[in-house]
């Protein structure tokens, strides 16, 4: 059988990085990227390429390096992506900007640099990690939320639009998992003379205890080994704790207003 071949973007830590070594311990061929190849130049676990997921041009240029070495791309994951808290009437609309152009905007341009390739070889899978934070609106990560959420929705479609073409399209929300990924959020600053300081200032903290005591994000990454063997994959995977995976469930049967409740409750609001 032909070694698969895997572009995972974000793969120099975290849960990317995760995926990469269980991807590659199972046999793939791996290919992870970075913003800044100079950060990791003792980097060794799996080849790392230079992309800019909000840059066209650094995407079709690291695309064609995958394809120049091994003539085909066999599984895109989408990994990519950004924190951001806030109130969101307190954050910078450039902020909201950003976010929105690394989590929706970056993975549909690495789908639109792949999707060439994975027509001509007549087969091809797509999982976009999203988030489940993205299935609701939660409370000073509404950004974040709606940034995951469509994601999922633009998944939804592209995958009935590409599945005459032998394509597959996934998406894979997780829960929370111990990764570095606070360093690298935005938080909207809490100002002591804003009206939302310390609601926004307690609910952060529970944001940052629950990364702080989560999950190995090895399960993430045996998910998506799951998903690659998987022919006819769904459309909507989760990986969290119970709870996590949980709370989506109960947001589908129960009426909004008492949904609602329960997220005031749960972040003591």
């Amino acid at each position: 059988m032909q070694q698969k071949v895997v572009l995972i973007t974000g793969g120099s830590s975290g849960i990317g990085k995760s995926i990469g070594l269980y991807l590659q311990s199972e046999g793939l061929k791996v290919y992870g990227t970075t913003r800044s190849l100079s950060k990791y130049p003792d980097f060794e676990s799996f080849e790392l390429l230079e992309l800019e997921v909000t840059d066209p041009d650094s995407i079709a240029l690291a695309v064609r390096k995958v394809l120049d070495n091994e003539g085909r791309i066999d599984v895109l994951v989408n990994n990519a992506g950004v924190g951001i808290t806030g109130p969101i009437e307190e954050t910078p609309h450039e902020e909201i900007q950003k976010a929105f152009d690394i989590n929706f905007n970056g993975p549909l341009h690495l789908a639109k640099a792949v999707l060439p390739q994975m027509r001509r070889q007549e087969s091809g899978l797509i999982i976009n990690i999203t988030s489940i934070a993205g299935a609701m609106g939660l409370p000073y990560r509404g950004i974040y939320s709606a940034t995951k959420g469509a994601l999922d929705l633009v998944s939804e479609a592209l995958r009935i639009e590409v599945k005459d073409f032998g394509i597959r399209i996934a998406t894979l929300a997780p829960g929370d998992f111990a990764t570095n990924i606070a360093a690298g959020r935005y938080h909207a600053p809490i100002e002591n003379e804003s009206p939302y300081a310390e609601p926004y200032a307690n609910t952060l903290k529970m944001i940052n205890e629950d990364v702080d005591s989560a999950g190995d994000p090895i399960l993430v990454a045996k998910e998506v080994f799951e998903i690659i063997n998987t022919n006819t994959p769904k459309v909507h995977y989760k990986v969290g704790d119970a709870m996590q995976k949980l709370s989506v469930f109960i947001k589908g049967i129960l009426p909004d207003k008492i949904y609602e409740k329960l997220i005031v409750r749960h972040y003591k609001l």
